[in-house]
This record gives structure tokens, sequence and C-alpha cells, in this order.
């Protein structure tokens, strides 16, 4: 019972809670693309003879393996 009050409460303070924030004006575009950010991501790089990403030899040994062990060794590859 002690318990359940005490969830109660909690969801209480956190709903009366979200709504005293006040959200910060949200920034207005010109119509002009953004860029943000130019890259591939994690294990990949860009090739620009091929126009496109592709991915490092690191990333495509972490996906033939099927069971990873202590170490972040591969005991078994597929």
């Amino acid at each position: 019972m002690i318990r359940l009050i005490s969830i109660a409460a909690f969801a209480l303070a956190v709903a009366t809670s979200a709504h005293a924030i006040t959200l910060a004006p949200l920034h207005q575009s010109d119509g002009m693309v953004t860029q943000v950010r130019e890259a591939c991501g994690v294990g990949m790089h860009y090739r620009s003879d091929l126009g496109r990403c592709v991915t490092t030899p690191a990333r495509r040994q972490a996906r033939r393996c099927l069971v990873w062990g202590a170490g972040h060794v591969c005991r078994k590859w597929g």
C-alpha cells in the first residue's frame, strides 16, 4: 500500500512539474537548407570515386562474427 501511494505521488509530481517548463523558441529557418553533418557514420568512410559511403574492413569483420566471447573476441565466424 505504501508503494502504491509513493508511486502515485511521484507520478503526480512529475506530471505537474512538466507543465511548469517554458519551452525555448524554435529556430526559424529562412528557407535555406542547413547541413548539419557530413559523415558516413561509425565504421564507414566516404569514397569520392564511388560517390557513396562504404564500410571499413573492421566493420565487415564484425558483421561476420556469429558468437562474441570475452574481451570482444570473436569465438565463431559465420
